[in-house]
């Protein structure tokens, strides 16, 4: 039996944070992702807030280290890729973004 140490939000951040590889911790120039770079209706690469765009890969490496700020690194079979650490908030998360057609 589960005690009620946490909350609902709460399990469901720390659930959500264990699908994460990785949380690199983030510089103080960090940019954020602000949009999503599509192909076919896949993700391609992220759009940044400095106005660069970058390719999957490059956003996994920048995230690494710690030049992107907001998100964890995790993979699915072979591929990493970016995921929103969750918090209490959706409207920051990566597929809420606006899709750029690259």
């Amino acid at each position: 039996m589960m005690n009620d140490k946490f909350n609902d939000t709460e399990l469901s951040s720390a659930l959500a944070k264990n699908t994460l590889d990785q949380i690199p911790s983030p510089k103080s120039d960090a940019r954020e992702i602000v949009g999503l770079v599509k192909h076919g209706g896949k993700i391609d690469g992220y759009q940044l807030s400095d106005g660069t765009s970058v390719s999957k890969q490059e956003g996994v490496q920048m995230a690494k280290n710690g030049e992107i700020k907001g998100v964890g690194v995790a993979h699915r079979k072979d591929t990493e890729y970016l995921k929103s650490i969750p918090d209490d908030t959706e409207d920051n998360n990566l597929g809420n973004l606006p899709s750029i057609s690259g």
